[in-house]
């Protein structure tokens, strides 16, 4: 059948001549540069900014072009026309007083970016080009980046093309598709390593920029999950989500950006809850801060969602006994008067208690106005017509781990014991561990996405376990206390025990067996994950090289504990780059003040010689088409 669909695309010995001679010149280009980045946490606007920015590669490559010809001061002008040409041509243009010295400045502007533009292609064939051009400008754009301006004869040909660009008008709409070619050629692709959701105020447009984006991968974390379960009808993943959008007063988030009403949780809310310090909102991205009313609204309704949460979570734990969780239902270990509890032979006070809907005789049973609520926010979930778009885009773009390229991405952990064996998950009778554990654990999240199944059945509940299961890949820690932190004021009653993996892997040995059991070659290969911040002080860089964990706090929530705005890491022809950013402030404070976030580029390995396209997993499936066209050849 192959064989046949290339005989119907190349019909000729001339066509299939030509083919081979364009895949093996293929073959011998540069390595295009790879971006990876994890744990935006709903941060658009740094996440939008190192986009833009390429993670200072389009600051790095103005440099190395212009060097001598700019000043530092005109090259970061000019870096940010590229990233915000739309803004920053309105605040350039203002300077000017007379149409002459504009454009003057147009032209030269012209000439500045298809130098740049030209010096960004190198890498690519001219048709690969052509593809990331603006369509309406493609004909002027090719023909001033592949022209002979020493020819005496086409000076006033070209200068013809400039001029009407100019004079019809069309001037800043050619250097915005310049700018945005510029960006979209300088990294070629993007990997997101997970947790796009929760915490920050617009994951929702982060998704709608991945689903412009040209050239995207994502790694589902253990946030994303949630929604990924909520979309499914998972009503686990619904209390969770509901209440961590609480915690960070993200609640427009569901209501104003997906449509989903809670006036009926809010109502429940406020028959049963008072105010409560232990649920106040944390208030981390907050410009405008809510008034007492509001704060005092979503405090309520943080309890609710929370003890449903509770009583959800007891059910799931009783249907589900191979989870091995019954540990985790701790409704039932409350005293009489609800005052302590006793966890491990252990009794504590508990603090901020509301516990009003639970019957002592039945904690784990909804009351029923609970009941109605999680169903008309199932209901409304299920029916998100944008969520949907979004969740649909994650299902088709993204997975639990990829290998590509020699590196294994993963958002969390492979689970471990503490000498370093597989653990896992004992299913039917059946034990997944290592790589069959993601490829079961994905293979149920896809159906019960696909089918929407009831909620209770095994494939939705296997959601929620990715989010807080002990073996979950996802969530790599022993035990979630969530419970313990709002109700114990002990700490030490608030440990989560991490998977061995995160200790064992700082060695070479370890990782090298991991990277085996997915299918990579250890001499050769890496991890990268997110999921857990690297701590003010510690490297990113593990194992002798061979692990990178990047996630670096695009969250604010975590830039305390890291100490800088995130981690971004490349990967082009000369190696691996660990790029760390600075903590972002405001969009419009960049455009009119040109304050950049990178601050320091690191080398994690560099390649003794380029790497090319032949290396790469890419230039793989090319040979294997080269090798079925020279045998078409053959034949003919």
């Amino acid at each position: 059948m192959e064989k046949e669909l290339l005989q119907e695309k190349y019909p000729t010995k001339e066509a299939v001549t030509t083919e081979i001679i364009n895949l093996k010149a293929i073959l011998s280009l540069p390595k295009s540069t790879e971006a990876f980045m994890s744990d935006i946490h709903g941060e658009f606007t740094a996440f939008d900014h190192v986009l833009r920015n390429a993670s200072g590669n389009i600051k790095q490559k103005i440099e190395e072009l212009f060097n001598g010809q700019m000043t530092p001061k005109t090259q970061k002008i000019f870096a940010f026309l590229v990233y915000y040409p739309s803004e920053r041509l309105k605040i350039i243009k203002s300077t000017f007083n007379n149409s002459d010295d504009l454009k003057q400045w147009y032209l030269n502007t012209f000439d500045d970016l298809l130098e740049l533009l030209k010096y960004c292609a190198t890498k690519y064939t001219r048709s690969k080009v052509r593809k990331a051009l603006a369509p309406e400008f493609v004909y002027i754009t090719e023909e001033l980046l592949y022209g002979d301006f020493t020819t005496e004869d086409k000076h006033k040909y070209y200068a013809q093309i400039t001029d009407d660009i100019i004079n019809l008008n069309s001037a800043d709409q050619f250097i915005i598709t310049l700018c945005h070619t510029i960006q979209r050629l300088v990294v070629d692709h993007l990997h997101m390593l997970g947790d796009i959701y929760d915490r920050g105020p617009a994951p929702d447009k982060i998704m709608d920029r991945l689903m412009r984006h040209h050239s995207v991968d994502l790694q589902w974390g253990n946030h994303d999950i949630l929604w990924l379960g909520a979309a499914a009808g998972s009503q686990l993943c619904i209390a969770n989500l509901l209440r961590i959008c609480a915690r960070y007063d993200n609640l427009s988030i569901v209501e104003d950006s997906y449509g989903i009403n809670l006036r009926h949780l809010s109502l429940l809310a406020e028959k049963y809850y008072q105010a409560n310090p232990g649920f106040a909102p944390k208030l981390n991205h907050q410009t405008d801060k809510p008034s007492k009313a509001e704060l005092d609204q979503i405090t309520k309704i943080h309890q609710a969602i929370a003890i449903i949460q509770f009583k959800l979570e007891g059910q799931a734990i009783d249907r589900r006994p191979e989870f091995k969780m019954t540990h985790r239902k701790l409704l039932d270990k409350l005293n009489k008067e609800r005052t302590a509890i006793t966890l491990n032979g252990k009794t504590y006070p508990i603090v901020n208690g509301c516990f009003q809907t639970v019957d002592p005789k039945n904690p784990y049973q909804l009351c029923p106005e609970e009941q109605e609520v999680i169903d008309q926010l199932t209901n409304a979930f299920v029916n998100s017509e944008k969520l949907h778009k979004h969740m649909d885009f994650f299902m088709k773009k993204g997975s639990m781990y990829l290998v590509y390229n020699n590196n294994l991405l993963v958002h969390g952990c492979v689970p471990v014991d503490k000498d370093g064996n597989l653990e896992g998950l004992t299913l039917n009778g059946q034990l997944y561990k290592g790589r069959a554990l993601f490829d079961l654990l994905e293979h149920n999240l896809r159906e019960s996405y696909i089918y929407s199944k009831q909620n209770d059945d095994l494939a939705t509940d296997l959601l929620w376990y990715l989010w807080t299961g002990p073996v979950s890949p996802l969530f790599g820690k022993r035990v979630m206390s969530t419970f313990e932190r709002y109700f114990i004021e002990d700490k030490t009653a608030h440990f989560e025990e991490p998977n061995s993996y995160y200790t064992l892997r700082h060695e070479a040995w370890f990782i090298e067996k991991m990277l085996q059991e997915f299918g990579i070659d250890p001499k050769v290969g890496h991890i990268i994950n997110g999921h857990t911040p690297v701590k003010k002080g510690r490297s990113p860089i593990m194992a002798e090289g061979k692990m990178l964990v990047i996630d670096g706090g695009f969250s604010k929530a975590y830039q305390k504990t890291t100490g800088i705005g995130g981690y971004t890491l490349l990967y082009n022809s000369y190696g691996l780059q660990l790029v760390t950013h600075q903590p972002f402030t405001t969009r419009a404070n960049a455009i009119a003040q040109l304050t950049d976030i990178v601050s320091t580029k690191r080398i994690v390995e560099q390649e003794l010689a380029r790497k090319t396209v032949a290396e790469t997993d890419i230039g793989t499936k090319l040979k294997r088409q080269v090798k079925q066209l020279k045998e078409l050849l053959d034949d003919m």
